[in-house]
């Protein structure tokens, strides 16, 4: 029986209780490895149409409460980096958002969710846009499995306070990363 005991806490040592190969992982079908014209800013010189991509996670930790999404620059020139995107309090059941659920306006976030500011200065998906001639930009779409059910921001709560809050209560995290230049 201590055999038995102790070949079991091995296997959920070494397997973490999931099976090899399924790690909490972000998919989607509208990002490639360089942003489109779908995922560019409407504003400042660019010419995009601002939607906001789908975007599917799975294999989230099984005692998740919540998720949210961010979109990040790390690259923009301006010692701080540029938020694009933040979506909090997605309910633990949703595995998904849909193409342009970014927009504010056509109601295709989850219910429950709250979209905060952005460094554009409004919430709601805020598209790529670096300077002209720059580098090519990453833009890291990261979802995250948190411990807590809800987060007490709203859409006028800092970026670096949500991220914060975020990273206080990540119980996991998984990223695509997309590049844009122009």
């Amino acid at each position: 029986m201590k055999k038995l005991i102790f070949i079991l806490f091995i296997l959920a040592l070494i397997g973490g209780g999931k099976a090899y190969g399924e790690e909490f992982t972000l998919k989607s079908d509208d990002l490639q490895g360089q942003l489109n014209e779908e995922q560019v800013f409407s504003g400042f010189g660019c010419t995009g149409k601002n939607i906001s991509p789908s975007l599917k996670w799975s294999n989230a930790p099984h005692n998740t409460k919540s998720f949210a999404v961010t979109l990040y620059d790390p690259d923009a020139p301006t010692g701080s980096g540029w938020w694009h995107w933040i979506i909090v309090n997605i309910p633990s059941n949703i595995s998904e958002l849909k193409k342009d659920a970014g927009n504010l306006q056509k109601g295709l976030a989850p219910k429950g969710s709250t979209q905060s500011i952005t460094d554009y200065g409004k919430p709601g998906f805020g598209g790529a846009c670096p300077p002209v001639g720059d580098k090519p930009h990453r833009y890291i779409f990261t979802v995250y499995a948190l411990n807590i059910a809800k987060l007490e921001v709203d859409e006028k709560t800092s970026p670096a306070m949500v991220g914060f809050m975020l990273n206080q209560n990540a119980l996991a995290k998984a990223s695509l990363i997309s590049y844009y230049n122009r």
